[in-house]
């Protein structure tokens, strides 16, 4: 499996460092893709007057809002709502979401009541080794009690911060998986991250790839890198043709790590 350009977007957090809508349009088209995950730099979520002329500004330049994030769900209903009437007015059908633990329960009903009245699915983004919702066993204990209406967002990168195998995730979650953010990260002697070009290193692309497939995930996927955020087209361009054409296994990454190694990421 390949994910051609026509296929693969940009979380325009990428671009923070150019609020302008317009700079992030040409940014995009710079590295040749034609579809974006918003978030809140370049777009006021709350402001539903402003909604309208957002996205027609996308769609006029021909690129595709495929999703929203990553929005902070805390059981504010009516605020909530404005991102799926955002979701709704773009053509996305996913919101890419974090939960804080004291409200959890309550704004994942919510977001999941608004998810069924919208039709679009609410993708929990997995935030690292530290973040309460960043490994494999909590997922899978959120997903038993709630509707499938909340799923998953899985950054890969910060699943190797972890400690999880992003293959294996798509595997565990698949009927989940709503939702792909596309990050490499290399880690020091004391675990700390760095984002490097996708597949040059922890993670194994081609297992990605061949998984992604196998659980006939068809959700939004979008290229994201935290680096260069002054320049970040030339990486990002890399990261687009690797995953267009990923090499055989190990050419890249050495294989990256695979289930049963020593976990890459914090301990």
């Amino acid at each position: 499996m390949t994910l051609s350009r026509k296929r693969i977007g940009v979380q325009s957090w990428c671009f923070r460092d150019f609020p302008e809508r317009a700079d992030l349009i040409a940014g995009v088209k710079r590295c040749g893709l034609e579809r974006v995950e918003l978030c809140a730099v370049h777009a006021d979520f709350t402001d539903e007057a402003s909604f309208d002329s957002v996205v027609r500004e996308f769609r006029s330049a021909g690129i595709a809002i495929t999703g929203i994030g990553v929005q902070a769900f805390v059981n504010d209903r009516a605020r909530e709502r404005n991102f799926f009437e955002f979701a709704r007015r773009a053509d996305a059908d996913v919101i890419t979401a974090d939960f804080q633990p004291d409200t959890a329960v309550e704004a994942m009903r919510t977001a999941a009541e608004l998810s069924q009245e919208y039709g679009i699915r609410v993708a929990i983004h997995n935030h690292g080794g530290t973040h309460w919702l960043g490994g494999a066993q909590m997922l899978a204990n959120v997903f038993a009690t709630t509707s499938p209406a909340i799923g998953l967002c899985l950054d890969t990168g910060w699943a190797l911060d972890a400690g999880e195998d992003p293959v294996e995730l798509v595997k565990r979650f698949g009927e989940r998986l709503y939702a792909l953010h596309i990050k490499d990260f290399v880690f020091d002697r004391a675990g700390k991250s760095e984002d490097v070009v996708v597949g040059t290193g922890n993670l194994n692309l081609p297992r990605l790839l061949a998984a992604l497939d196998d659980v006939g995930f068809s959700g939004s996927a979008v290229i994201e890198y935290e680096l260069d955020e002054k320049n970040p087209v030339p990486a990002i361009s890399e990261k687009a043709r690797n995953l267009n054409r990923p090499p055989p296994e190990g050419v890249l990454n050495g294989g990256g790590w695979q289930a049963g190694d020593p976990a890459p990421g914090r301990r």
